[in-house]
Parts: C-alpha cells; structure tokens; sequence
C-alpha cells in the first residue's frame, strides 16, 4: 500500500522509510532491568527537568497507555497550543499515580509495554499516522510515528539511567535508530535558512550508531531524498552523543557547535545545529 493511498502525499523529503517494530521488545526489557536495578532512593533522583526518575517511569506508562487508547483523558482549555496541553496532560498523569509504589508501577510497565511492542509488531509502516511536529509532517508516515515513539522511550530511559549515575546505553542498534530517527527533522529545521537549490548540508555523527544525514535544498523545502552529490556546502561532524543530546535539547545549539567540526558555510552550519525531534 502506497502512502498516497492512506491520505499521504508528498513525504519523500522525509527520506527512506525505517522499521523501529522490532525494537520495542529489547527496549522494554532494557527498561525494566533498569528499573530493578534501581536502589530505593534512586526513585527520588532528579531523572527531567524538575521530574524524578518515579515521574520520569510513570510517564512513561501514561506513553504507553496513550498508544493503547486508554490513557488519561483531558480537553484543550481555551487558547491552549498544542505544546502547553501536552506537557499540562503529562503532568496531570504524572500527579495521578505519584503515589503509585516502583514494584506495581514496574508491574504496570511490563504489562502494557509487552501489549504495545505486540501491537507495534505488525503495524501498517505506510498507513497515516499521528502528525511529527519537528519533522513539519501531520498526518506523518507510520514508520516515522512508531519510530519517533521509539525514540522517546529510549530518551526516557537514558534519563533515568544519567539520573542513577550511569552513562548513555552505547547498544549501537538503538542508538542507530534513534539518530537516523532524530535526523529527519533535518529538512524542518532548514525550512527559513536560504540556499541556491541543489546546495547540501551533512551532519555526520560519529561512533557506534552513528551515520551520516544529508539534506538538499530543493524547489520549495530541503530533502533527505536527494543523492549526496559532490561537495556539501556544509558539513558538521559531532559524536553521537552530542547528536542526542542536541535533539532533545539536554545541551544547547551553542555548547553543540563548540563540540562540533564544521567545514564549509557556517551560516548554513549553524542553522542544522539548531535541530530539535521533541515538542519543545
């Protein structure tokens, strides 16, 4: 099935599809032996923002209960964007169950999380599918939905692995997914940055997972469809760790560049550095 015939059209600039399905398993598993690894006063460890490693665990769940269609349940309020009732929505769940003990919250997760990578497993990768604010796609693609909601499982995760004083899971197939997810938001960010049409930007993350992103200023957006031809006009080297951060905004566009070695147009560097995958 096509994506024109779900109600998508025009989507290529996306680049080529990818399959987060098989993921959600390995990443719940991972999960859950975090959680039992976890000492008592681990829950109470600042994981997000002002969110503990407890909150962090509970939204997750409310994630999960959301894909599964019986998560909380609240309206706009009048006026309200998209991205205040969504983070209002997030912390109403989260006080709901603040009170809920780690055993029957891990008990929770592993039920729900086990019916979600089931569901997942055999979801339509063509069908339309919940819009991808930073990707400038609604409806989105389901393969760029599904994987988008891989990525912030495994970015919830990191949170609470950091918040227990442990490093970034290195586990290269996730992290792959996760970056080669994070990237298409690439032709968004350069929606307002000018360019002559067929010049290219490259962003390479280096190390286990990484890749290399490159997007072409074409008639009327930048693409992640069009061959790497030539020499880019710019080109931004980091290491994948710098790359997940900057999209989730755990470092700044500023602190990323100062990482970062740029080669060609810096104007032009400068503006795929400010790359964002999360409502923001």
């Amino acid at each position: 099935m096509s994506p024109e015939s779900n109600g998508l059209s025009g989507t290529s600039w996306l680049g080529d599809p990818i399959d987060a399905r098989a993921l959600f398993g390995p990443e719940l598993r991972s999960l859950l032996g975090t959680l039992r690894a976890l000492t008592a006063s681990d829950w109470s460890r600042t994981a997000a923002g002002h969110w503990t490693v407890h909150a962090v665990a509970v939204h997750l769940l409310g994630d999960y209960y959301g894909r599964l269609g019986h998560g909380h349940r609240s309206e706009f309020a009048v006026g309200e964007t998209v991205e205040a009732f969504i983070h209002r929505t997030n912390q109403e769940w989260v006080d709901l169950h603040a009170d809920d003990s780690p055993a029957s919250l891990m008990d929770a997760l592993a039920a729900a999380g086990t019916r979600l990578a089931r569901r997942f497993a055999t979801a339509d990768l063509d069908a339309a599918a919940l819009g991808v604010s930073w990707a400038g796609v609604d409806p989105a693609p389901a393969w760029l939905d599904i994987a988008r909601e891989f990525t912030e499982h495994w970015t919830h995760r990191q949170q609470i692995r950091h918040a227990a004083g442990h490093a970034t899971d290195p586990e290269p197939r996730a992290l792959a997914m996760v970056l080669d997810t994070f990237m298409r938001a690439l032709p968004h960010t350069l929606r307002t940055t000018s360019a002559p049409v067929g010049a290219q930007v490259q962003v390479i993350a280096e190390g286990p997972g990484g890749g290399t992103w490159t997007a072409t200023a074409v008639a009327d957006r930048w693409s992640l469809a069009e061959a790497p031809s030539g020499r880019p006009a710019a080109a931004v080297l980091l290491d994948t760790e710098t790359v997940w951060r900057l999209s989730t905004r755990t470092i700044d566009p500023a602190d990323a560049l100062s990482r970062a070695h740029v080669q060609g147009d810096r104007r032009l560097a400068e503006a795929a550095c400010q790359i964002v995958a999360i409502v923001y």
